[in-house]
């Protein structure tokens, strides 16, 4: 329970409901949801925010499960024009952690700037990307990265360098508490067009083999050691597979066909039913659990909160 909230230049709404902020437009409501106006602002809300107050960083919400009863203490989500800029000099180029990879692939491109292709076929943003080493097609974050900064739980600056985040497979050995804020890449000179036609490449490929014009997760499912998770599902027989319960508002979650990606169906879907796609017959005859990312309590039950009147300005 959050008794009181710093004031803040940013929006922050009390029992905001979080299906709106994720791809799959399901979940349950945050206790609190702080989109704050700049760094600034977020430092400063961070050094006056109760230590003890949970804290749940959202990005654009592209590879996320709200769980139906919602997020205790505060989401933060990283929205808006002042964390999005990307700038380039030279082979550099710097990103907010808000920017989406895509729009980072594309403003690399504009550059002539190779190396940073990849992040066309990832839908997510930068500040996700430097959390897990987010790659696809053979190359990763850690492959074109050379620092990044952001804040920890209070409110402090922590600088990294690449090698300070110990990056392995889909993994950062940096404090989960670090909310990203930017992060400086450096690629190779390259004709634009030649940029430009590597990620058209990547953009038709994903255009083949993912759902991509529909609510989906992405790579939702990520390999365990010495497997490939679309083996996996695919032994397990859920390739195509409808999962769905009855409700009023319909809809579910499916397996997609041609990758094994978890994309939501037509009318609005519980968390329940996505949850619940590529789990146990996986799980059971392979022995190993893929489980898709989730937030929040699983029991639906509403936030507690002691009134807006203490609350900084959100809306």
């Amino acid at each position: 329970m959050v008794d009181a909230f710093p004031a803040v230049r940013g929006k922050l709404l009390l029992n905001e409901p979080l299906a709106p902020y994720t791809w799959f437009r399901v979940g349950g409501a945050a206790e609190a949801l702080f989109i704050p106006a700049d760094a600034d602002d977020l430092a400063e809300f961070l050094k006056a925010l109760d230590p003890a107050v949970p804290v749940t960083v959202l990005g654009v919400g592209s590879n996320v499960i709200v769980r139906d009863g919602g997020v205790e203490g505060v989401v933060i989500r990283l929205a808006g024009r002042p964390w999005a800029q990307v700038t380039t000099d030279g082979d550099a180029i710097t990103a907010g952690a808000g920017a989406l990879d895509s729009m980072v692939a594309k403003a690399s491109a504009k550059a002539g700037i190779a190396g940073l292709e990849f992040y066309a076929g990832i839908p997510g943003t930068i500040g996700g990307a430097l959390t897990m080493n987010a790659g696809c097609y053979g190359a990763e974050t850690k492959d074109v990265l050379v620092s990044a900064w952001g804040l920890n739980r209070a409110g402090e600056r922590v600088d990294y360098a690449l090698a300070d985040f110990g990056y392995t497979y889909r993994h950062s050995q940096a404090p989960a508490d670090i909310i990203w804020v930017e992060a400086t890449y450096r690629g190779t000179a390259d004709a634009t067009d030649a940029v430009a036609g590597r990620i058209a490449e990547i953009t038709s490929r994903r255009e083949q083999t993912q759902p991509i014009r529909e609510k989906t997760g992405g790579s939702t499912f990520k390999n365990p050691p010495g497997h490939s998770s679309w083996k996996l599902v695919d032994e397990a027989g859920w390739r195509g597979k409808l999962h769905a319960a009855p409700s009023p508002q319909g809809g579910g979650g499916q397996v997609q066909r041609a990758a094994f990606q978890l994309h939501d169906q037509p009318r609005r879907g519980h968390r329940r039913r996505h949850r619940g796609v590529g789990r146990g017959r996986a799980r059971g005859r392979s022995g190993k659990d893929r489980r898709s990312a989730g937030l929040g309590n699983p029991a639906h039950r509403p936030p507690r909160l002691n009134g807006a009147a203490r609350m900084g300005r959100k809306g």
